[in-house]
């Protein structure tokens, strides 16, 4: 697809690399480059060296050349140039094997809409040269504070974060990593800090064509069951647990609460009853309190709108007596499915219906017949979810920076791997989940990076 002039003019020209070969063309880098610095990080991973990128150096706006194929990255900063990006989104998305419904253009352009800020956009994009095609993008932005990084769009809103990569040009992803290694923002200290990278998603392979060094550390715990539907799931739970998840399913069909999905022009009124019932069904308990602010119901209505219209995202409605008691949002990918947010009655709770299960069984049902591999839970670890013994998968935290940044790389490094172990050690102590609910429950958070509180997130059974 083919970049109108006006839009290519748009976009400001990084310093790319050129490179005769995606293979190992030299000694890889020296060790000291991913090895922790002393005992500051030993919760950090070190990324194995990879692949030093030969010909660093050119300048100017000339094309990566490796082999037949020939690439040119640029650097958006332009909100309205982000926004006309979407046609060439779409068409490398849908080229793209590992990406998630949170790497949609929807999804990314509208949270940049309601929580950027102005000057600090930096999506870098790859286009071969022969016919302006984009081959890969990363979505991000410079974050403010005394110590920026270049982060992923999407913040704490965002379960999981990925670049964007055409599998059929190998070449793509190299001149992704040497354009973002050749950011201002990076030669002026700051750090690239990549956040929920799913196991096996196209982020993942970075490390091995960055020239400075990196770090990997954990993330978020995602709990995920296979996408098959929801009898075939109650088959994987022991005995009792088996009879006790059939009760719930004949409970909720005794009541007659029944699912009904939200055709395209109902979304928008769709979702602003589902953040209605959401606000009712917590209040008085802790929640994510950025759920209950006008910028995230515009972030939310504006995305989903666009995601429905497209297949990633699904709006269901539960109806009980002919009155909705309950709304759900799923979002979907060619590979995975996540329910994402739900409001509910309370009127579910006082008749005991399950409303987990009840939302299980409807993502399963949006799963069935699709090819999805993954019913994803998303963040959290919420006792609830174990019910259905669901596997465990680790996010992971890539840091890279340039050489002379490495101090400050290390430092981050271990600021958030502190951060983390006191975290583990506080999460299953009562009065700390106490007191956390006391700080969070009604307050809005001023910094919309921030990693939200899944507890209160819409998957918290009742």
């Amino acid at each position: 697809m083919s970049t109108p002039p006006s839009t290519a003019a748009a976009e400001s020209v990084a310093r790319v690399t050129p490179a005769t070969s995606t293979a190992p063309a030299g000694p890889a880098a020296p060790a000291t480059s991913t090895a922790p610095v002393g005992p500051a990080v030993p919760t950090g991973v070190a990324v194995p060296t990879g692949v030093a990128d030969e010909a660093r150096g050119a300048a100017g706006a000339g094309a990566v050349s490796s082999g037949p194929v020939a690439v040119a990255s640029t650097v958006c900063r332009e909100d309205e140039h982000f926004g006309a990006l979407a046609a060439d989104w779409a068409d490398l998305y849908e080229r793209c094997a590992t990406v998630t419904p949170f790497q949609t253009h929807a999804w990314l352009h509208s949270w940049w809409l309601s929580y950027g800020v102005p000057g600090r956009l930096r999506v870098v994009l790859v286009r071969r040269v022969a016919d302006g095609r984009l081959v890969a993008a990363a979505p991000l932005w410079l974050t403010p504070g005394r110590a920026p990084t270049v982060a992923f769009l999407g913040g704490g809103l965002t379960d999981y974060g990925d670049v964007l990569v055409d599998e059929g040009c190998p070449d793509a992803l190299p001149a992704l990593a040497a354009a973002l290694a050749d950011l201002p923002d990076l030669s002026r200290g700051a750090v690239v800090d990549l956040r929920e990278v799913r196991p096996g998603a196209a982020a993942e392979r970075l490390p091995a064509h960055w020239p400075g060094p990196r770090r990997r550390l954990p993330d978020s715990t995602c709990l995920e069951l296979p996408c098959v539907p929801v009898d075939e799931l109650v088959l994987r739970l022991p005995p009792q647990r088996a009879q006790r998840a059939r009760a719930k399913l004949r409970k909720i069909d005794r009541e007659g609460v029944t699912a009904r999905p939200v055709p395209l022009d109902e979304v928008p009124d769709a979702l602003d009853h589902l953040l209605e019932l959401h606000r009712r069904q917590w209040a008085g308990r802790g929640v994510t309190a950025e759920h209950l602010t006008s910028r995230f119901g515009e972030h939310l209505g504006r995305a989903v709108r666009a995601m429905a219209a497209t297949g990633h995202a699904r709006v269901t409605r539960f109806l009980l007596g002919g009155e909705v008691v309950a709304v759900d949002l799923t979002l979907l990918s060619p590979r995975l499915s996540g329910g994402y947010l739900y409001g509910a009655d309370p009127v579910l709770r006082s008749l005991k219906v399950d409303i987990a299960t009840l939302l299980l069984r409807n993502g399963a049902r949006l799963g069935e017949g699709t090819g999805r591999a993954t019913l994803s839970l998303l963040r959290g670890d919420e006792p609830y979810k174990h019910h259905w013994r669901p596997d465990a998968v680790r996010n992971g935290r890539l840091l890279l920076a340039r050489r002379r940044a490495a101090p400050l790389l290390w430092l981050r490094a271990a600021y958030v791997g502190g951060r983390s172990r006191a975290a583990d050690r506080l999460r299953d102590r009562a009065w700390a989940r106490a007191l956390r609910h006391r700080l969070t429950a009604g307050r809005t958070p001023t910094a919309p990076t921030a990693p939200t509180d899944r507890t209160g997130r819409g998957r918290t059974t009742s």
